[in-house]
């Protein structure tokens, strides 16, 4: 199955999902926004994109079923007899998005079982796609410049430790891990990024270490997933554990990404 899809088509669905939602991202906000039943925001933006994303796919793909943060859910009983499945979120770093601040993408993952083995992850503000295939390593292309491989940095004791907090879901958890890493490597610098960005930035070796110990829903990490696993990184639960996907329940366990 998975020679038979093209990351050519799956980048450019990405793209032009990212297309739709810069349009609406340059207009104001005040009638764009409304709220989900867990009182979480959507956009009008997150629609368009969902559309745009669920149409290409069927298109191309009409056989691989879908799971979407923006789309009705199939019933467990179903959707655990999928060989194959696409994990879509359409617009991830919502709050970002309504920040202004650029920081969100489009994740697109093709899921095999409970494994993420393609993932596309497009930063529609910087024209910046990353994307993976198992076994085929990881890439960054900007704009129309040549895709170029990515890999993580390995951590070096000698030189400062960087470490990703999440800017809208920090806690005391998270302060906890970070002060457990001063202590074993010294230097360390901590920085703040939004949606699946943060596993992007540590897939192309800028970052060392991102704990998340806040909820996530696996459309936030299945496309990010695959790209920092091909770059050279690990995800992990803080046990050890792997993170799977298409669960019963989607909400992911806590976890650690780490060069």
């Amino acid at each position: 199955m998975l020679e038979t899809i093209s990351l050519e088509i799956i980048t450019a669905i990405a793209k032009k999902a990212g297309d739709a939602i810069l349009e609406i991202y340059a207009q104001p906000f005040d009638k764009t926004i409304e709220k989900k039943a867990d009182n979480s925001p959507l956009t009008i933006a997150d629609k368009a994109s969902n559309e745009v994303i669920i149409s290409g796919l069927s298109k191309h793909y009409p056989d691989i079923p879908y799971i979407s943060e923006e789309a009705k859910q199939t019933d467990y009983a179903t959707r655990k007899e999928w060989d194959y499945c696409w994990m879509i979120d359409p617009l991830d770093g919502t709050k970002e998005f309504i920040k202004k601040n650029g920081e969100f993408t489009v994740n697109i993952a093709l899921l095999h079982n409970n494994e993420s083995i393609l993932g596309v992850v497009y930063v529609p503000v910087s024209d910046t796609m990353y994307y993976a295939k198992k076994g085929e390593g990881s890439y960054k292309k900007v704009g129309a410049a040549p895709a170029e491989r990515i890999n993580t940095a390995n951590i070096n004791t000698a030189e400062e430790v960087i470490i990703f907090a999440s800017r809208s879901h920090r806690n005391q958890d998270t302060n906890d891990f970070i002060a457990a890493q001063e202590k074993k490597y010294g230097k360390v610098r901590v920085e703040s990024a939004g949606s699946s960005l943060k596993f992007c930035l540590i897939a192309e070796g800028k970052v060392h270490i991102y704990p998340r110990f806040a909820p996530t829903m696996e459309w936030d990490t299945a496309a990010a997933h695959i790209v920092t696993t091909e770059a050279g990184g690990t995800i992990s639960q803080p046990d050890g554990s792997a993170i799977v996907y298409n669960k019963e329940n989607l909400l992911n366990p806590y976890f650690l990404v780490t060069a």
